[in-house]
């Protein structure tokens, strides 16, 4: 099998506003970045329902950002070894890049989730409100980490 996923570096080549994704089992967390990647905000949530549904919500808000590419959470297991949730993610790629042209870029999840609960929690967020938000949250904290490398190595190709 392929892999669905580009060199985070071969998107310094197209620069615009970017997704960030934290997938799991029953909801899709959905993040932005600005173009110049400065900042990703989480953005919304998708509830899960079948593939075709989810990657055609996906790509109709993708279009209405105008985002060139996607950088979705890999959730590997804290050994860094790959698990069935890092394959179902792999799949899900795999599958998306054949309908949307835009590059998707895997990326190191394993403590997003934790940091996102981490700064709800001194933002004093209510459970509820957590619950409600930590995906997009989980989202912005994978992009977050994505863009601070993209800015690192264009600036160091401008050198």
């Amino acid at each position: 099998m392929s892999d669905p996923f580009t060199p985070v570096e071969a998107l310094v080549a197209t620069p615009g506003p970017l997704f960030g994704l934290d997938l799991g089992t029953k909801t899709i967390g959905i993040a932005v970045c600005d173009s110049a990647w400065q900042v990703a905000s989480p953005l919304r949530v998708i509830r899960r329902t079948k593939f075709t549904a989810d990657a055609n919500e996906l790509i109709a808000l993708a279009d209405q950002y105008g985002v060139v590419g996607h950088v979705i959470g890999l959730p590997f297991n804290m050994d860094g070894s790959s698990g069935p949730r890092v394959q179902s993610t792999r799949d899900f790629a795999r599958n998306l890049a054949t309908r949307d042209p835009r590059p998707i870029v895997g990326w190191d999840e394993r403590w997003s989730t934790v940091a996102a609960e981490r700064s709800m929690i001194a933002a004093d967020a209510s459970r509820a409100r957590r619950r409600e938000a930590i995906d997009k949250v989980a989202a912005a904290f994978i992009l977050q980490g994505a863009i601070d490398r993209l800015r690192r190595v264009r600036d160091e190709g401008a050198t």
